[in-house]
């Protein structure tokens, strides 16, 4: 199985496509400006305490107020002193050394009884603003590392359940006990297996690190501020996948190569070799065939190889799913045949979209009607295999009389949603254009006026792919000719990803240039 990592720099902020086997597995896009990351922890004030849903609302700076829950405030005794401590300015040891951990909360208690309106108060966000929604926020601080997850005020050493091996879990546990720093407890988990002791006290020592420069920050800082930021999507990809399996990273902007290289010598340095600066001339994702891929991917209708088509739907409430057989019914000896065969490849594919498409909370899937309690087993399971590598949390219940299959998965981000149905660049949606014979006329209008008037040099223009070819066909191309009439080289570049009739010229610089004329 081959891993590679695509990431693209945009103004707006960074593509991110994880690809197994050449196939589009996950697809991110992580905003410059995008704030309230899972795993962000922030000083908020709680603003309202809400006893009927046992809850109280703290503002950490979005727009909707964040939600608290009791049963998220667990530690919050301890929490709560030290950080009054910090932002007192109190001589406190950052690092919880010699610090008097105070009594959990009652589980069965009112939020009212612990926090109280106007408080400040360290969160942690555990989900991303989603629709008309805050962020769900936590008391319960983590950081997560490669091979651990660090949790402060805590004092217990846990195995992840994944790593069933009995000796396995106790050689984890003996090892981590033995360097677990005081007042923090740890979570190992299933990528630790195997790994020694000087690997699993590197990481610990990282989060120990990252929770320490947090609190020097929280001695100066203002309701609503940061305090420790999680990494960038990227890193935190290759902090949870990373391993022998992974063949390529590709980058294609200096800084972020730079940036990747740094994480890569930190949590894996064997793995720096493999990281690789890209340079072509055409875009990162139409080089590698992920543009295309995302275009027939991200539709409401998605094709498989077997003939069979899923449809996909998404409502408020849920994501619904309906399997069809398509041209397959032609191709199988009976009914039931070609009912499993299609269930099993769209079980394939559907895994695969659950977690492109990052789609969470309820999904019902709708197989094509199996007669056999043996074949229905058979596609369940298929689903589990499948669904195995997935990161989030998820249940799979068996498959009723009905044909209907149900999953929750766990929401922690708004779904990645992208609109494969093109809008017209030119008329906007009105349903009329230009002719797009006169794209062309257009084009060379500009590109003289660029060249005459402006006295630009060095420029190259982005097109769609027709009209890319329309100008390098033939011995003496329109794009050479260019070159004796002006005595300039205008590079040009295709994307799929944008309409036939539309085009962007950039400077030496690589900014859009804006016609004035």
């Amino acid at each position: 199985m081959s891993n590679e990592l695509y990431i693209s720099t945009t103004q707006k902020g960074d593509r991110i496509a994880l690809v197994q086997d050449k196939r589009l597995l996950e697809y991110h896009f992580d905003e410059t400006e995008h704030q309230f990351s899972v795993g962000d922890i922030y000083l908020g004030v709680v603003k309202k305490v809400v006893q009927g849903n046992n809850a109280a609302f703290v503002d950490v700076g979005y727009d909707k107020d964040g939600f608290l829950h009791y049963n998220e405030i667990i530690s919050y005794n301890s929490l709560s002193k030290f950080v009054k401590d910090v932002i007192a300015k109190r001589p406190v040891n950052l690092r919880l050394k010699g610090f008097q951990l105070e009594k959990d909360i009652d589980k069965l208690g009112k939020i009212n009884d612990v926090v109280t309106k106007n408080t400040p108060i360290l969160v942690q966000v555990v989900k991303e603003p989603i629709s008309t929604k805050g962020p769900r926020l936590s008391c319960d601080i983590s950081i997560a590392g490669r091979n651990i997850v660090l949790v402060p005020f805590g004092t217990s050493v846990n195995i992840s359940k994944k790593i069933t091996n009995k000796q396995e879990r106790q050689r984890l546990h003996k090892l981590v006990s033995s360097i677990k720093p005081e007042n923090f407890g740890v979570i190992v988990r299933t990528v630790a297996e195997g790994k020694d002791l000087d690997e699993l006290k590197r990481d610990i020592d990282f989060c120990v690190d990252k929770w320490e420069s947090g609190m020097k920050t929280l001695r100066d800082a203002k309701p609503r501020d940061r305090i420790i930021s999680e990494m960038d999507r990227a890193s935190s990809i290759l902090r949870d996948m990373l391993n022998d399996d992974f063949d390529n990273i590709y980058v294609d902007s200096k800084e972020n190569f730079d940036g990747v290289k740094s994480f890569l010598h930190t949590i894996a340095p064997d793995k720096e070799k493999i990281l690789k600066l890209h340079t072509g001339k055409n875009k990162l994702f139409e080089q590698y065939g992920i543009e295309k891929q995302i275009k027939s991917l991200f539709g409401r209708s998605v094709s498989l190889s077997g003939g069979g088509y899923l449809i996909i739907e998404h409502t408020e409430a849920l994501h619904v799913i309906d399997v069809n057989s398509g041209n397959k019914s032609t191709q199988e000896s009976d009914q039931e045949s070609t009912a499993l065969t299609v269930n099993l490849e769209a079980a394939k594919e559907i895994a695969r979209q659950l977690r492109m498409r990052d789609m969470g909370g309820i999904i019902v899937i709708d197989f094509i009607d199996m007669k056999k309690n043996e074949n229905r087993r058979l596609i369940q399971e298929a689903m589990k295999e499948e669904m195995k590598g997935d990161r989030s949390k998820y249940t799979i219940l068996p498959i009723s009389k009905f044909g209907l299959l149900q999953i929750t998965r766990q929401r922690v981000r708004p779904e990645m949603n992208i609109v494969t149905r093109e809008t017209c660049p030119t008329c906007g949606g009105t349903g009329t254009i230009q002719a797009s014979i006169v794209i062309t006329d257009l084009i060379e209008n500009n590109l003289d006026y660029i060249l005459s008037k402006q006295n630009e040099s060095g420029i190259s223009i982005i097109l769609h792919p027709f009209v890319y070819a329309y100008y390098r066909e033939g011995l003496i191309s329109k794009q050479m000719r260019w070159f004796f009439k002006y005595r300039t080289w205008v590079t040009l570049t295709k994307d799929s990803s944008i309409g036939i009739t539309e085009f962007h010229f950039l400077n030496k610089h690589g900014d859009e240039i804006e016609i004035t004329s």
